[in-house]
């Protein structure tokens, strides 16, 4: 049986979050197992072919869909993922937005304009990604250590020189 928002108590305004295998898709329920979402022009099936099309993609079209057809096998959640930062919009403009930007086409980025920054506008305001802080965080962490090693060579390399000169020096 398709997966139904009702059974999981959505209301209207409601951002989804949806299991992709290597990343979340983000769309804005609007009522009658209907979602709202950013998704890139030429994939009719939802499935978005990969991390990599998101990657390559400089454009992506708003489209108004069954929340089935969007979820496909994946699994998802209703996440209002920043309702303890900010207040969120009423739902009715929530929805009425969502509903006037379908068929958009606008500018897409993965680091600045997801699908993920769509539905956190449309539900708050603010155009916010966590997935894109989560990578930032953890790709800054991966250069600090990697920092960390090589000045640790570095200071290594020259406590050894530094000996080697004060054993010549006392021969």
């Amino acid at each position: 049986m398709a997966p139904t928002l009702f059974d999981h108590g959505a209301q209207p305004g409601d951002l989804i979050e949806i299991s992709r295998d290597t990343y979340q898709h983000w769309a804005v329920y609007i009522g009658g197992n209907e979602v709202v979402h950013l998704i890139p022009p030429d994939d009719d099936h939802g499935s978005f072919g990969g991390l990599l099309t998101l990657i390559n993609c400089s454009t992506a079209q708003v489209r108004r869909q069954k929340i089935w057809e969007v979820v496909s096998h994946h699994s998802f959640k209703i996440n209002n993922l920043m309702d303890d930062e900010y207040e969120a919009r009423d739902p009715h403009t929530i929805v009425k937005e969502a509903c006037s930007r379908v068929g958009v086409e606008q500018p897409y980025s993965i680091m600045s304009h997801n699908c993920e920054h769509f539905a956190t506008e449309l539900r708050y305001g603010k155009a916010e990604s966590r997935q894109v802080k989560l990578a930032a965080a953890i790709g800054g962490a991966a250069a600090v250590g990697v920092g960390l090693v090589a000045l640790g060579a570095l200071i290594g390399s020259l406590l050894k020189h530094d000996d080697k000169k004060e054993r010549r020096h006392h021969k």
